[in-house]
């Protein structure tokens, strides 16, 4: 299995490999091996869907014309829900396509393609509806509502000491930019029951660290209120189950671990769960909180439920309420319409607010969003500059902070015996300790900072 983008499509990956396990077949580290590939595709931005399709023109390359012409190929993911019909008229090579839905079944799908048994109503047989014969069975279903559970057969692919953990999927917010809630659905929690079971779980295999993600964490559990929870209402524990109850229920749980929040909107903050995370040993002072924009014309374009007075505020009650919090955001430069002066305003609080960490992307035009059919589409040489002038801005923002923590002593979680990372580092996205002497993996360990390289510390 090759899979692509987010956290969350990784995680699927996880349950398909569970399933495969679950019925009794075997997984390889060699495509030349396999009786079956997997692509799990992103379809995030372009670039992301053009990374997905030049993955599986590449597998199909591999096992032909000589090598495994009976090797089945499979295509997973965000972009197999969204573009099916479409790819299977593009991608013959392809011998099925599954959704978000089928992740859990990815074994006895498996086993109907080995075995040559299709999904009736999708014959290879049959000419599909853009007129290509041969096409592969296509196994998607529309809109999502698929949400994992404790027991969810899952094999894992990040090391044993983190994992990631998906409380909900599916999202209800209307950003303009953005085509997720027409892939992935509504959104969808787990229940607390199932989520703590879970981590204990983890905890007791070795987990030090278990990063909570879903489309927008902080909408956790407001989709079960009774009363149904609009996007811009308070966040309250008082009218059913929140992310800060949650947090609370973690807490109770022994062991030696952290719990990271991933992917948090501005819009449900509220003073209960920054005071919670602030009272939690467990949960890591480092806050996901991508803003995307702070001009207030390109908030309101962009459809975003915030105000820039709203994030301003939400800023400072978070450094104010969690001390020594790592706050870690992310902006679209390039926004149809976006103007040098909204862009040097975001610049200007860029420098102000001074993230400990700090993305850019540059807007992608995602058919199927608002934002696409809007005029005043942005060239790319524009948003490369911009780009790159954010980038510079937050580099240099980055190396002081860095450069403040010489001197330091800091609790790291060993990743490999010579780099760590500290509470304020999520894996694979942000900065790493470099160390100088061998170190448990695994462990947590406390040592004093000697240096700094560019966005990584040393010890």
């Amino acid at each position: 299995m090759i899979s692509l983008g987010c956290a969350k499509n990784l995680v699927d990956a996880e349950i398909m490999l569970g399933s495969v396990l679950e019925r009794g077949m075997e997984i390889t580290s060699s495509a030349d091996d396999a009786d079956v590939l997997v692509i799990n595709t992103c379809a995030f931005i372009d670039s992301a869907k053009e990374e997905s399709i030049d993955a599986i023109l590449e597998a199909h390359q591999q096992r032909s014309p000589h090598k495994r012409t009976n090797q089945r190929l499979i295509v997973s993911g965000c972009m197999s829900q969204r573009f099916s019909e479409e790819l299977r008229a593009q991608l013959p090579e392809v011998d099925a396509f599954i959704g978000l839905d089928q992740v859990r079944e990815l074994g006895t799908i498996v086993e109907r393609l080995v075995a040559g048994i299709g999904d009736p109503g999708n014959s290879r047989d049959k000419i599909n509806a853009a007129g290509v014969t041969n096409a592969g069975y296509n196994f998607v279903t529309p809109r999502p509502t698929y949400i994992p559970d404790y027991d969810t057969p899952r094999f894992r692919l990040t090391p044993p000491h983190s994992a990631y953990l998906k409380i909900a999927d599916g999202c209800n917010h209307p950003c303009s930019f953005c085509v997720i809630p027409q892939m992935r659905g509504r959104h969808r929690s787990r229940t607390p029951e199932s989520v703590l079971t879970e981590i204990r779980a983890l905890v007791a295999e070795g987990a030090r660290e278990i990063n909570l993600i879903s489309q927008d964490t902080t909408y956790y559990g407001m989709d079960l209120w009774a009363e149904k929870a609009g996007p811009r209402q308070p966040v309250d524990s008082a009218r059913g189950l929140t992310l800060a109850s949650l947090l609370r229920e973690i807490e109770t749980i022994d062991g030696e671990f952290w719990i990271r929040l991933l992917y948090t909107h501005p819009a449900h903050w509220s003073d209960e769960l920054i005071a919670t995370i602030a009272e939690c040993r467990h949960v890591a002072r480092y806050i996901d909180i991508p803003l995307q924009h702070i001009d207030e014309s390109m908030l309101r374009r962009m459809r975003r439920e915030t105000s820039r007075a709203h994030i301003e505020t939400l800023i400072a009650k978070l450094r104010l309420g969690i001390p020594g919090v790592a706050l870690r955001t992310t902006f679209i430069v390039g926004f149809p319409g976006e103007t040098e002066t909204e862009f040097e305003t975001l610049l200007d609080f860029i420098e102000r607010a001074r993230f400990e960490r700090l993305g850019i992307f540059k807007y992608s035009r995602e058919e199927g969003s608002r934002a696409a059919k809007m005029p005043g589409q942005i060239s790319a040489k524009v948003k490369n500059e911009r780009h790159r002038h954010a980038m510079t801005l937050q580099q240099k923002i980055a190396h002081e902070v860095a450069a403040a923590k010489i001197g330091s002593e800091l609790k790291l979680l060993v990743d490999q015996p010579l780099v760590a990372r500290t509470e304020a580092d999520a894996p694979d996205v942000d900065a790493r300790v470099l160390l100088s002497q061998p170190a448990p993996v695994g462990e947590f360990i406390t040592r004093k900072i000697q240096g700094a390289r560019g966005y990584d510390l040393l010890v």
